[in-house]
């Protein structure tokens, strides 16, 4: 598939055009000069075509971070097959902009320079100046009131293959139907997606400068990411994907959470984007940061985790800068963290890649556990032996029943208990049940959701464990 990018130094709007082409909001847009530092990708269609869209990061050398970045769009470019140069309307031609396009034309790819923010007629008379850049594909637009993007589609259309463009395939799937058949079974519905072939999706999570993207880096086998020790570098999610085994990973690196009070400006959008891709997300992989003890925050990002019902491994990261204790460190985890006991925890280093490659099956391993469905005959022998070893606690002297079990949901597996008194089930005995399933089913990694019901009236309890 043809790959189309979008240049320019920052701030001059290259990322409003790529969430206008896209038809929807993927990268983060503000004021705010070098808001885009990783690069965004997302398929397009124009018409009956398709593309690859790239939205790079401004090219800028005024720090480290930025000729990292302007490093790296020059690299992505040179791997593109369509340039789109952009320059800011607003202002005159500059002789930097000149020196970059000339460069991108030496490149030998259809390349064309848009003049953006030309809202006025007078911005309209100044663009004419851009002319002198020579360019024979020159677009005058303006992306925030939507002109001139159409000619531009235009002529990115005539660059592209002919194509077939797929069927819309949601990931979501429909609801499962939690009534009862005539013969007092739970019915369920299988799931419309295919959970053995769709794409997993893992978010990368963490404080600031744990070394989330110098994990992805790592996974994915490329710089996709900009990596610095300036904490904060990534503020648009980056979206990778990866082959293992036939499967295919989408990794998304999230914007590093600070402290409610240290969060400012662009990145309190990040903060709202990463928990967006948490609620697609199957899978997260909670970094920390080895070498510095745990915090409140660390607890606060990893109930993020339990709050969207993903599967979850902790990765402890920069192992080989601390080799402290394996069994402290995680006794101490396990300590902090016991709403994720059922969380794998795995030490690595992303710098040096140590370990990394062991990620590939336990992610495989926790998804399948994941999107399980559990035999209905055996759930029910689980439970009835649990009940046998250790009764349902009465109610005020009048006995609780547990019926039976059964699943209703995917993805994480989510379990019925059909009760006379589900009212009168006390969440310390949910727990003992919750263990008696992880010891006979296989279930690493993944949270698993008990609802008590109502054999008679048929009615869910609100109040839900994992």
């Amino acid at each position: 598939m043809k790959r189309v990018i979008l240049i320019g130094r920052p701030n001059v709007g290259k990322s409003s055009l790529f969430n206008r082409l896209a038809k929807k909001r993927i990268a983060i847009t503000s004021d705010i000069s070098g808001t885009t530092r990783d690069t965004n990708k997302t398929e397009i269609f124009i018409d009956d075509k398709s593309c690859i869209l790239i939205d790079s990061g401004g090219l800028d050398d005024s720090s480290e971070i930025f000729k990292n970045v302007k490093a790296k769009t020059l690299s992505e470019a040179a791997n593109a097959d369509i340039i789109v140069f952009m320059v800011d309307g607003k202002m005159l031609p500059d002789e930097q902009d000149k020196k970059i396009f000339y460069e991108l034309l030496n490149l030998k790819k259809p390349t064309a320079l848009v003049v953006n923010k030309v809202d006025s007629k007078k911005d309209e008379e100044r663009s004419w100046e851009f002319n002198e850049f020579g360019s024979k594909e020159v677009f005058s637009l303006s992306v925030s009131h939507n002109i001139g993007t159409d000619e531009l589609c235009s002529w990115i259309y005539k660059l592209l293959p002919e194509t077939t463009i797929k069927a819309d395939m949601s990931d979501d799937f429909d609801e499962f139907l939690e009534g009862f058949d005539e013969k007092g079974e739970i019915d369920i519905e299988k799931p419309s997606v295919d959970y053995e072939t769709k794409n997993i999706k893992v978010g990368i999570i963490g404080r600031v400068n744990v070394g989330k993207s110098s994990l992805l880096n790592a996974l994915v086998k490329e710089d996709r990411s900009v990596v610095s020790k300036i904490a904060g570098t990534t503020i648009d999610p980056v979206n990778e994907s990866y082959v293992y085994e036939d499967r295919v990973f989408e990794f998304v690196d999230t914007a590093g959470i600070r402290k409610r009070g240290k969060i400012e400006g662009i990145e309190r959008f990040a903060l709202n984007r990463t928990e967006k891709i948490l609620e697609e997300s199957d899978i997260a992989l909670l970094v920390l940061d080895s070498s510095e003890p745990l915090t409140e925050l660390d607890e606060r990002i990893a109930g993020l985790g339990a709050k969207f019902e993903l599967g979850v491994i902790i990765v402890l990261n920069k192992w080989d800068k601390e080799h402290g204790d394996f069994d402290k460190v995680v006794f101490e985890l396990r300590d902090k963290f016991k709403f994720l006991a059922y969380a794998p925890i795995i030490s690595v280093s992303a710098l040096s890649k140590k370990r990394v490659h062991k990620l590939y099956p336990l992610i495989l391993e926790v998804y399948k556990n994941y999107t399980q469905k559990i035999k209905t005959s055996r759930l029910n022998e689980v439970i009835k032996e649990a009940v046998c070893a250790h009764p349902v606690p009465r109610d005020h002297g009048k006995i609780v029943k547990i019926y039976y079990g059964a699943q209703f949901g995917f993805a994480p597996p989510k379990i019925a208990l059909v009760m006379n008194k589900p009212r009168s089930l006390h969440f310390s005995y949910k727990r003992y049940l919750l263990n008696k399933l992880r010891e006979n089913f296989e279930l690493n990694g993944t949270p698993v959701i008990l609802i008590p019901k109502n054999h008679s009236q048929k009615e869910s309890v609100e109040n839900e464990d994992r």
